[in-house]
């Protein structure tokens, strides 16, 4: 059974050349390895940052509690030697006041004035900035061009002469057929309605008889109605024969009709 041997892998290649052993003047200072995790834009930030991890409201907070773990950040970075912002001991030593206010008793004023507490100041801006990062959050949502979704472009082809190609008559004549085919596809039927109506008729031949009286055929007729008034009206009167509301009466051969009302229709 073969034996596997592990091959050791050089540290780093440096002008395609394998180094497997650092150099003994190599100098590593001490804080190269030290990692400083959270990051903020200002104080401001850190201040929401600590509100938010403790998970109440900010016209809650406590502000001594708050001021402590403020400037135990405040000393970790100069304990990493970072490059401290003149913000963020603005905002200590406006902590620091604050804090040293509200461990004071206060003091009745001789002219019941309002005392300025800097507190309030201090939440109010806390409350903005707040809705800023709010805003800009959902701004930064929102697709955008290059980043979510992307412009289609396309470059239009080169207009040119098309070539004509010399084609049989009867190539020519079966793509004709063909158009004509699918021309009458598009054909569209339009069924319009017609503008009289038989029952319609029927009602309008009851209203015009009074019981008792007989009315000529021809009195029902309407010259704008052409041949269709005549076929419409006299299929209304056959109708209303047939339901036993009308009697038809006439004296003589090709002579003209009477229609009236049966006795008892009203």
């Amino acid at each position: 059974m073969a034996q596997l041997t592990q091959v050791e892998l050089p540290l780093v290649k440096i002008a395609g050349r394998p180094v497997e052993q650092l150099p003994e003047d190599l100098y590593i200072p001490p804080e190269a390895l030290e990692v400083f995790m959270d990051a903020f834009e200002g104080p401001l930030d850190f201040l929401l940052y600590l509100i938010r991890r403790q998970n109440i409201d900010i016209l809650k907070v406590d502000v001594a509690r708050l001021t402590e773990q403020y400037v135990a950040y405040v000393d970790a970075m100069r304990l990493l030697k970072l490059e401290l912002a003149a913000d963020y001991l603005v905002m200590a030593a406006l902590l620091a006041e604050i804090k040293s206010r509200a461990l004071l008793p206060v003091q009745a004023s001789d002219d019941d004035e309002e005392i300025d507490d800097p507190r309030t100041e201090l939440l109010r801006r806390l409350q903005e900035y707040e809705q800023i990062q709010k805003g800009a959050e959902h701004i930064r949502q929102r697709p955008e061009l290059g980043r979510d979704f992307f412009a289609a472009q396309i470059q239009a082809p080169e207009a040119g002469p098309r070539p004509v190609t010399d084609l049989p008559l009867s190539e020519l004549l079966a793509a004709m057929a063909d158009v004509m085919r699918r021309a009458s596809f598009t054909d569209s039927h339009q069924v319009k309605y017609e503008p009289l109506s038989t029952r319609a008729r029927m009602g309008d031949v009851l209203a015009r008889l009074q019981p008792g009286e007989f009315v000529s055929f021809s009195d029902l007729l309407s010259q704008a109605e052409s041949r269709a008034g005549v076929v419409v009206t006299f299929l209304a009167t056959l109708e209303l024969i047939k339901e036993g509301l009308l009697e038809i009466v006439q004296t003589q051969i090709y002579g003209p009709i009477q229609i009236g009302l049966r006795d008892g229709t009203a």
